[in-house]
């Protein structure tokens, strides 16, 4: 069956999947200034989605505070201290990575166990 959509579910729909994959392409460049910029495209869709839901003033405080302000203090900062690509390869911490990923896996399998789809057949446990 065809519904007809709003448009922000279709900003939603083709905005959202390009954040997910900006935030993941983020977590996997190699370079500081590539996940600057894509951390930089986040915020402005996170504004954009903001600007669709009628918060209109929160979207445009979304682009110049963070955005703006903040993406460029950490670019100036960034280039101010001048890290080479070979200082960011080296892990200093050994096995830390093992440990971040099993963490992760660990937060996901427990926000995954939790989530208990609601059964609308049953009654609710709450009674006034």
């Amino acid at each position: 069956m065809l519904t007809i959509q709003t448009p922000e579910a279709v900003m939603f729909w083709i905005l959202g999947p390009l954040s997910v994959i900006a935030a993941i392409g983020m977590l996997v460049v190699k370079k500081a200034v590539h996940s600057a910029l894509l951390l930089a495209w986040i915020m402005i869709t996170i504004a954009l989605f903001y600007i669709a839901q009628d918060a209109v003033f929160l979207g445009i405080v979304q682009i110049v505070v963070y955005t703006g302000a903040v993406m460029m203090l950490f670019l100036f900062i960034l280039m101010l201290v001048g890290v080479d690509a070979s200082d960011s390869l080296t892990e200093t911490i050994p096995g830390l990575r093992a440990i971040a990923i099993t963490a992760a896996l660990g937060f996901g399998g427990l926000v995954g166990i939790s989530y208990q789809p609601r059964n609308s057949g049953a009654p609710s446990a709450r009674t006034c």
